[in-house]
């Protein structure tokens, strides 16, 4: 039976850097209470919107991308709420509320009572692949 990840800070779990469907798949298991739900869904929205999207783990966080655009979208646990990350956020229309330091990257915080715009979310996904995301690396 596997060992369940160590939950970092906020809850965030800790699943080593891999690619494909199982390093995501672990990640959302461990997800605790509220945010487990959230985030499957999170990832169902993107599969919805993206179906040829790529999966992988990178710094305990699923990480969603475009072949030769790069990363396109993650999200992680937080103390309060889950973060979704847009590498090319800005680019989106309308852009998501948040803004990192780094130029071009928007964010979105869902907190737990928060309704999920759908329809907006998956506009975002969508917009998202017609974009350079964070480039990659596979693993071998």
């Amino acid at each position: 039976m596997a060992e369940t990840p160590k939950l970092l800070s906020g809850g965030n779990p800790q699943i080593p850097k891999a690619d494909g469907e199982a390093p995501v798949t672990a990640y959302l298991a461990a997800m605790p209470g509220w945010k487990k739900a959230v985030g499957e869904r999170l990832d169902a929205l993107i599969v919805s919107a993206v179906p040829d999207i790529e999966k992988g783990v990178r710094w305990n966080q699923p990480m969603y991308g475009v072949e030769g655009k790069g990363w396109i979208v993650s999200f992680r646990c937080f103390t309060q709420y889950v973060k979704i990350h847009f590498f090319n956020g800005s680019q989106l229309m309308p852009p998501p509320p948040g803004q990192f330091k780094a130029e071009g990257e928007r964010y979105l915080k869902i907190f737990e009572n928060d309704d999920l715009d759908e329809t907006q979310l998956t506009d975002w996904f969508r917009q998202a692949t017609q974009y350079e995301g964070w480039a990659y690396a596979r693993q071998k």
